[in-house]
C-alpha cells in the first residue's frame, strides 16, 4: 500500500467510523501521512451529509436537521465531541493553570461545563441547519472541509503538549504537504464564492482565537483541544453562514 494511499486510509479511519482496512494503521509513519489529508475527509463527509438531506423531504427542515445532525454525530463517532466536553471541563476548572487543565482533560468523565458546552454547540448546529435547510449543501461542505482543514493548521502551528497522546504521531507530518494541502482547501472556499470565502475567514479568525488561548494556558494543544477546535470550526461556519443567509 503506498504511503499517500495509506495515509487517505487513515485519515478516514481516525476521523470517521467508516470501516478501513486494518493495514492502513499498521504502516510506519501512516498517522503522520494522513494529516494532509484530513480537508479531504471533511469534505467527504459534507458530500455525505448534503446527499442524506437531498433524500430527506424538503418540507421539513426542522426534522431534517436533526437526521442530518444525528447521521453527522453518527458518521465521526462523536469523536469530537468528546474533546469538546474535555476542554470545557478543563478550561473552566483549571482556574488557569496549565498542570490543572491538562489533569482535567485526561478525566474520562463529564461534568457541567461539558455537558453544557456539548449542549449548545449540538442546539446551535441543528438551529443553523433548519434555517439554511434546503439549501444547506454548500455550508454542509464547507464545515466539516473547514474544521478538519484547521486541525491539519494546527499541527503546522502549535506543539503537541501530551507525551505519548493520540496524536503524537501526526507531529511528524510533513509540512510541506500540510501547506499545500491547506493552500488548495483555502483556494477551493473563495472559488466557490461568497459564501466560501466568508466561511474560510469565520474558520480562520476562530483558529487564531482557539490557537492564541492553547499557547497561553498550555503552551501547546493536545488532542482534546484539536477536538474541541472541530467542533468550534463547525458551529461557527455553521452559524454565520446561516445568518448570512437570511440577512
Amino acid at each position: 500500500m503506498s504511503g499517500w494511499l495509506g495515509g487517505l486510509l487513515a485519515a478516514f479511519g481516525f476521523l470517521t467510523r467508516i470501516p478501513v482496512p486494518a493495514g492502513a494503521f499498521a504502516r510506519p509513519g501512516a498517522q503522520a501521512h494522513s494529516l494532509p489529508w484530513y480537508p479531504v475527509v471533511g469534505a467527504f463527509i459534507g458530500l455525505l451529509l448534503w446527499g442524506l438531506a437531498c433524500l430527506l423531504p424538503a418540507g421539513a427542515p426542522m426534522l431534517v436537521a436533526a437526521v442530518v445532525l444525528v447521521a453527522w454525530v453518527a458518521l465521526t463517532g462523536a469523536l469530537h465531541i468528546d474533546g469538546l466536553a474535555d476542554s470545557a471541563d478543563a478550561w473552566v476548572g483549571g482556574l488557569g493553570d496549565r498542570e490543572r487543565t491538562l489533569a482535567i482533560m485526561k478525566d474520562p468523565r463529564s461534568g457541567p461545563a461539558g455537558v453544557t458546552a456539548v449542549v449548545l454547540v449540538l442546539l446551535l448546529k441543528f438551529a443553523a441547519l433548519a434555517t439554511l435547510l434546503p439549501d444547506a449543501g454548500m455550508a454542509l461542505v464547507l464545515a466539516p472541509l473547514l474544521a478538519r482543514a484547521t486541525l491539519t493548521a494546527a499541527f503546522l502551528a502549535l506543539p503537541y503538549v501530551r507525551a505519548n497522546g493520540i496524536g503524537t504521531g501526526l507531529a511528524g507530518a510533513s509540512r510541506t504537504a500540510c501547506v499545500v494541502s491547506l493552500a488548495m482547501t483555502a483556494g477551493a472556499c473563495i472559488v466557490a464564492g461568497g459564501m466560501g470565502s466568508l466561511a474560510l475567514v469565520t474558520a480562520t479568525l476562530l483558529f487564531f482565537a482557539w490557537r492564541r488561548a492553547c499557547r497561553r494556558r498550555l503552551g501547546g494543544m493536545t488532542g482534546d483541544t484539536c477536538g474541541a477546535l472541530t467542533e468550534l470550526v463547525e458551529t461557527a461556519v455553521l452559524v454565520v453562514l446561516a445568518f448570512a443567509s437570511i440577512a
